[in-house]
């Protein structure tokens, strides 16, 4: 029987604190939230590999270096709203879960949706609301909100989920550029958001990020 109790500690003490992560609140969530639940039932023993594990065409569970190093960036307070955007089967909207008042998980899939469901329930991330609609759309009607998490590769990012940040709030993306990724972080001021470069990282581009077509005559 695989003892991932084990494994979830070698994750920490070999991807999340050589990459500079040692907030405490983003080790005891990694620590505590079990990633094999959050996964495919035949990906379950790659859960904890350095690489982002595949959820369906397009869309992954972000590496845990990828995903902490995030955070650290993000620095969720205890009395912040966050939405998260691509939920997956909710692991991420977990974790968060034990840093922020509480979590907009949305997912457009309607299937991982339902799964993301039980699964959150199920680690009592009571303080988690389950939002399934378009991920380009966001969540208005939760907003607006302190953070936002987008979870995949981002080409464009849509003006809705702009617009439901808050001023002062603060955006992580990880955009796609080429065969490079770049997560950035945007902080919203006076209703402009400003980017700043985090680290380079990977992840297909999600349904709706995509970079628009532009026509020339």
């Amino acid at each position: 029987m695989t003892d991932f109790a084990t494994r979830r500690r070698m994750m920490v003490d070999t991807q999340v604190r050589p990459s500079d992560v040692t907030k405490f609140p983003i080790i005891e969530a990694m620590l505590a939230v079990p990633r094999e639940n959050f996964v495919p039932d035949a990906r379950r023993d790659t859960a904890y590999s350095d690489d982002n594990v595949p959820l369906a065409p397009h869309r992954v569970l972000f590496e845990p270096r990828t995903l902490a190093k995030i955070l650290d960036l993000l620095d969720v307070k205890g009395d912040e709203l966050v939405m998260h955007v691509g939920c997956g089967y909710g692991y991420s909207s977990a974790v968060v879960a034990r840093m922020a008042q509480a979590v907009v998980a949305l997912e457009e899939d309607e299937a991982m949706a339902a799964e993301a469901q039980t699964l959150l329930s199920d680690v009592g991330a009571d303080n988690v609301i389950l939002h399934e609609g378009s991920l380009a759309q966001g969540a208005a009607e939760h907003g607006p909100y302190d953070v936002i998490l987008v979870e995949g590769g981002v080409e464009d990012l849509p003006a809705a989920l702009e617009e439901q940040l808050k001023d002062g709030g603060r955006i992580a993306c990880l955009f796609v550029e080429g065969a490079l990724g770049a997560v950035r972080i945007g902080y919203k001021s006076g209703g402009a958001v400003s980017w700043r470069f985090g680290f380079n990282a990977g992840a297909p581009v999600l349904p709706g990020f995509e970079r628009k077509a532009v026509f020339a005559l």
